[in-house]
């Protein structure tokens, strides 16, 4: 089917299309003016890792195009967890938790969308103020606001009777864990049933009419399209992207590290450009579709490099994910620290900096070194990594498990490797 509306358009030639609920209806609805559209993310820890990325970005184009994107931070709902791809319940996080997660993950949006001059906009929960609002500044709002002042009884005499339990259990995040005799709690099932709320509170609040996901959030998405027409009877859209893995077939976000964090504190700025950097080759045109804003005349034209000029490509897609996700000057330096370790530089040549106290006396262990440089965190682990021939020292590689680095070799910066990829330069003073 042919779309019209510039986001639906984009977002189809991109790659970032699985299902809608309703896809002619939204195009129409697109070409009246700008609309609103959400995407919710529990706040389970204190950053989003780029598993959550291709959500962001659907969010981006959404603004691009001339739309309101609202981020909605789950406050309320990361209180009890959702079941949705999960084989186990999740651990339930105290409130202090959940409060420090959200500072956390609110400033990663910033570097994708534009919120103005404010970047929260939880005040203006108002349907009135909200929709007066309706251009296509972005908007953060937190499902605490309203979910945690819920009347239970209310609640389940208000919005129980829309929900059944026969096509709730036909859902892929509760059907998988019953056949797999995996528990799912009652807590869990409620889930469901809030997020669904959530859409039609948004409705109410911001005049949102569209809710982006995940594939595993298909049926949530649903839920919240359906109770919204019983309740206010609102014309709502779901649109849901799809899985993605690498060519590999392992699940995007996740490395032999741990997961890929958005956030610096979390990741820094050269290890995220390198995770990219070493995309495998058939995963290259997909993630510069996917992942940059780069025009798609110029991605078809990398898409097509071959052998060592895939480098080229590779490069690109490193640097604009990196401008977008972490900023113009943290790409300037990652991409320098890229190149001063593929020259072979010892001089660190734009390397990662960490400053370490100087040993009060003596000089300094090799598993000490290793620990200091985040390439360890104790004596066994700095071994294994010796023995297996993966720590080296300006370039040199570390055999002697027991070597001793003299005090006078530390007034200088040191170079130090963990495998090929990843280099810091170490100072001590």
């Amino acid at each position: 089917m042919p779309l019209r509306s510039d986001f639906l358009h984009l977002v189809q030639e991109r790659g970032f299309l699985h299902q809608a609920t309703d896809l002619e209806a939204l195009d129409a609805k697109l070409l009246e003016g700008p609309q609103t559209a959400y995407i919710g993310f529990d706040l389970t820890a204190d950053s989003l890792h780029v598993g959550s990325l291709l959500q962001i970005m659907l969010l981006y184009w959404w603004q691009q195009s001339g739309n309101r994107p609202l981020v909605l931070l789950g406050g309320g709902t990361t209180r009890i967890g959702d079941p949705s791809g999960k084989d186990a319940s999740r651990q339930l996080l105290s409130q202090a938790s959940i409060d420090a997660n959200y500072q956390g993950i609110r400033s990663i949006f910033s570097a994708y969308l534009d919120f103005g001059e404010a970047d929260d906009d939880s005040s203006k929960g108002e349907a009135e103020g909200a929709r007066a609002n309706s251009h296509s500044t972005a908007v953060m709002a937190n499902n605490a606001d309203w979910l945690a002042g819920l009347n239970y009884i209310d609640f389940l005499r208000d919005y129980g009777p829309h929900f059944s339990i026969n096509r709730m259990l036909s859902f892929d995040s509760v059907r998988l864990r019953l056949e797999r005799e995996q528990p799912l709690t009652f807590l869990e099932f409620n889930y469901m049933l809030l997020q669904a709320y959530d859409f039609l509170e948004l409705y109410r609040r911001y005049d949102c009419i569209a809710q982006f996901g995940g594939s595993d959030q298909w049926g949530n998405i649903v839920n919240g399209i359906e109770l919204g027409r019983r309740i206010a009877g609102a014309p709502l859209f779901g649109l849901t992207t799809p899985l993605l893995t690498t060519a590999s077939g392992a699940k995007m976000g996740k490395t032999a590290a741990g997961a890929v964090w958005l956030n610096e504190a979390r990741l820094p700025h050269f290890d995220f450009y390198q995770f990219w950097r070493n995309s495998e080759d058939n995963d290259v045109g997909r993630f510069l579709r996917l992942f940059t804003d780069l025009p798609l005349d110029e991605i078809t034209r990398l898409d097509a490099l071959q052998g060592a000029e895939l480098n080229e490509a590779k490069a690109r897609l490193a640097y604009a994910v990196t401008r977008l996700a972490r900023g113009q000057a943290a790409a300037d330096s990652a991409q320098a620290a890229a190149e001063g370790q593929f020259g072979g530089s010892k001089d660190g040549g734009g390397l990662p900096e960490i400053h370490s106290a100087m040993p009060t006396s003596g000089g300094l262990s090799v598993l000490d070194l290793l620990q200091r440089a985040g390439f360890a965190e104790s004596n066994g682990e700095a071994r294994r990594l010796i023995r297996n021939r993966g720590a080296r020292l300006n370039d040199q590689l570390i055999e002697d498990e027991q070597a001793l680095i003299e005090r006078e070799a530390l007034q200088t910066p040191l170079k130090v490797s963990s495998g090929k990829k990843r280099h810091v330069m170490l100072h001590f003073g």
